[in-house]
């Protein structure tokens, strides 16, 4: 018998296989590939909230987690996936410098952002009012992390490519029979995807659609990750990925040209150069109205369990996130009032 069925293998649920490994519990994986969040994702992590120059919630601990998890990674796979690297918020006038300062002092985040305005001027950029640092940053390459770990699954025989049917679950004394399989715990990490799904889709799982580039931009020479109205990522080779738009309305995962116009014109506010759009793509973020995470298990269903809505900074949540739901489930210790999914009801 399984300890784990895991349905879903993007940052949530490469989680959740990764705590299960780390504690010696057996897990078969379903993915069908009809969520592309974790793919296209820009992959940052940063502790700060730059539109408000506030802390990410429990970012000191996120972040410890998530450079040990993805260092776990990379070693085991021999790949490289973590890219330590700054981000500049460029400033626009002497009021943003100035509170920039503010928020430097509070002792929340001061760990967080450097006191020293950058006065460095970037081919293709003008910035006469500098870049205020944000330390601890970086970003993880998400579409490898995302091919090389369904290869390592395969490898472990725990990779089941194809869709879940939640109709063929049978609710047996102490376990659940799928198939061939039986299993004590199912963990949906479906994303976007729990729509469909008729155990969980009463929680309020918004989704946010975020649309990206890729451009070919020669002249443009930076080599820091540069935060403005959009967020400009080196890649190497003068390519860039740009990103990201915020879209509440359309939920599909299709590229859009008004989302295409946005992102040019935002670019075009911040770069003075020539750029070529070498790729434009798509993808609904699970973001919840509350900014939290959904963790938990069905009230009447004792053995299906949650871990979803990890949003715009899944990078940095989902290791600790896959860490909190396995010790409630294991050894009963109680989820944060905020994540749990009990701040819902079953109507």
């Amino acid at each position: 018998m399984l300890d784990y069925i895991i349905v879903g293998s993007g940052l949530a649920g490469i989680a959740f296989s990764e705590t299960l490994l780390a504690n010696n519990k057996s897990f078969v994986v379903f993915e069908n590939q009809s969520q592309k969040s974790t793919r296209i994702a820009g992959g940052l992590y940063n502790p700060v909230i730059l539109k408000r120059f506030s802390e990410v919630w429990n970012a000191k601990e996120q972040l410890a987690l998530a450079y040990d998890f993805y260092a776990k990674i990379e070693s085991r796979l021999n790949v490289k996936l973590d890219f330590r690297i700054p981000i500049y918020r460029k400033f626009f006038s002497v009021e943003e410098q100035n509170n920039w300062f503010i928020a430097s002092d509070k002792p929340n985040l001061s760990p967080f952002l450097s006191t020293e305005i950058i006065k460095k001027n970037y081919p293709g950029i003008e910035s006469p009012f500098g870049y205020g640092e944000v330390l601890q940053t970086g970003y993880v390459d998400t579409s490898l992390l995302f091919d090389v770990y369904h290869q390592y699954l395969e490898q472990l025989n725990s990779l089941r490519k194809e869709t879940f049917s939640y109709s063929a679950i049978e609710f047996l004394d102490d376990y659940i029979q799928y198939g061939d399989l039986k299993a004590k715990h199912i963990v949906f990490a479906e994303g976007f995807g729990m729509h469909s799904n008729p155990f969980f889709n009463y929680l309020l799982l918004d989704g946010t659609k975020g649309e990206l580039f890729i451009i070919k931009a020669p002249d443009l020479k930076i080599d820091v990750i540069i935060n403005t109205s959009v967020f400009i990522l080196p890649l190497g080779n003068d390519l860039f990925k740009i990103g990201a738009t915020y879209n509440w309305k359309d939920k599909t995962d299709l590229p859009t040209e008004s989302g295409k116009i946005e992102l040019i014109d935002r670019i075009k506010e911040i770069i003075n150069c020539e750029f070529e759009i070498v790729e434009h793509f798509a993808g609904i973020r699970p973001t919840v109205n509350d900014r939290r995470p959904l963790l938990g298990s069905h009230q009447n269903f004792k053995n299906l369990h949650v871990l979803n809505g990890l949003g715009t900074r899944g990078v940095m949540l989902a290791p600790a996130m896959a860490i909190d739901l396995f010790n409630y489930i294991e050894f009963k210790k109680p989820l944060d009032k905020t994540i749990d999914i009990k701040r819902y009801s079953i109507s």
